[in-house]
């Protein structure tokens, strides 16, 4: 009888792990910027398996950028590998939606009674807005900012942060008088021609109007005429963004002006410096505008069974509200987009930790990082970087001719 009970026992134990194994749901994810996020995923992931054991979370390769992960979804969703979850530059959303790539998420929000208690910014979760549907879940928030190596600075007898592009050329050519060979980095090669739209919303003008170009104006020659200046005057190097980092880290470079995004990455490499964030600068007052960087998490997936879609959107969930959106503030220099994470659970954070309030600080200069309308977005992204970077490298000193070719060029590409 007992052999009977034992061999019993081992049979629902068995069943019991067997139902357990066949209840495992799998979603595939995927990413950008390896370097500043894989430390945000692996903070979040313990908490994120306690609470839903049953559901497994692939990651992919990350994406390079975001102009990269828009190219490798395109090409996805043609050969039918797409993830379930992916996430996508705050820019780059509206042509996932545009080709029904990205599922609504109206009908799981729909479902979640308290969804509103997890705080989500409405301006953010406007920048995910389409046809009156969030399409997307805001994960992370930035703001261009300022990095300064306040040693180098002090050697150079500056002690008063920058305020306009003009004092930053001054403190430029003071510290190449000190011996400081390369005093500033700029980031005019960062995605989606950010800096660029920087420089527009800095004097309240977007890049498009009215689905037009709109760097054909006074705001897009002064624009051009500032990066010639900083560029020219400061001498800067041509570097890549890992070089740049890597420069500013060893304690190289003077002034580098990026995304508070890299903050968290900038600290871990940073050596034996005194680090010190500013507001970026203007061209003369301060910015009347900034464009918001950042991403937002979409859902992707082609699966048609609930379980796997309802465990997608569990984790885009997850990841975007409370906890998962305070992980991104504590590793990153990211501003979580939702009033949980920053009135709650990080309500002192910020006060500790002043390098990465100085974006937050600007949040009222948040404005929209346009994307370029129609199917050829991704290329009028390439042709402003090319005609960017050919000032970058001397080839082209006439900001005028250069506008009109950005100009002819880019409004050929647009929809009519």
């Amino acid at each position: 009888m007992k052999r009977l009970l034992a061999a019993a026992a081992l049979m629902v134990a068995g069943f019991a792990v067997s139902a357990q194994a066949d209840d495992k749901v799998t979603i595939e994810f995927a990413y950008p910027y390896s370097h500043l996020f894989d430390v945000t995923y692996q903070a979040v992931m313990p908490k994120f398996n306690e609470l839903h054991p049953n559901i497994e979370v692939k990651f992919r390769a990350t994406y390079e950028d975001y102009e990269d992960g828009t190219n490798t979804i395109l090409r996805e969703a043609v050969a039918g590998t797409l993830p379930d979850v992916t996430m996508q530059g705050l820019n780059r959303q509206a042509i996932l939606v545009e080709k029904g790539i990205a599922k609504s998420l109206e009908p799981f929000i729909a479902k979640e009674a308290d969804f509103a208690k997890d705080g989500y910014h409405q301006a953010m979760l406007d920048l995910s807005t389409f046809n009156s549907k969030v399409h997307g879940l805001p994960f992370s928030v930035s703001l261009p900012v300022g990095y300064y190596n306040m040693d180098l600075l002090k050697k150079a007898g500056i002690s008063e942060l920058p305020k306009n592009w003009d004092e930053v050329v001054a403190a430029c050519k003071t510290m190449h008088e000190k011996g400081i060979k390369n005093p500033m980095f700029w980031g005019w090669n960062i995605t989606g021609n950010w800096f660029v739209q920087a420089l527009m919303w800095t004097q309240d003008e977007p890049t498009i109007k009215d689905g037009k170009f709109n760097l054909a104006g006074e705001a897009g020659l002064t624009s051009l005429e500032t990066m010639k200046k900083l560029f020219r005057e400061c001498q800067m190097s041509n570097l890549k963004w890992k070089e740049a980092l890597s420069s500013f880290s060893v304690g190289e470079v003077g002034m580098m002006f990026w995304s508070t995004s890299a903050l968290g990455a900038v600290e871990r490499a940073k050596g034996e410096f005194e680090l010190k964030t500013g507001p970026f600068p203007g061209i003369e007052g301060a910015p009347k505008g900034l464009p918001a960087g950042g991403n937002a998490a979409m859902l992707v997936s082609t699966s048609d069974d609930p379980k796997v879609l309802d465990a997608a959107w569990t984790w885009l969930k997850f990841i975007t509200s409370g906890e998962g959106a305070a992980a991104v503030a504590r590793t990153t220099g990211y501003m979580p987009p939702n009033k949980a994470a920053n009135e709650i659970i990080l309500a002192d954070f910020y006060d500790e930790n002043l390098n990465k309030k100085t974006a937050v600080d600007q949040l009222p200069l948040l404005r929209d990082w346009q994307a370029y309308p129609g199917d050829k977005g991704l290329a009028v992204t390439q042709v402003i970087f090319d005609g960017i970077e050919s000032v970058v490298t001397g080839e082209q000193d006439d900001m005028k001719a250069l506008q009109a070719e950005l100009v002819d060029e880019v409004s050929s590409m647009l929809p009519n």
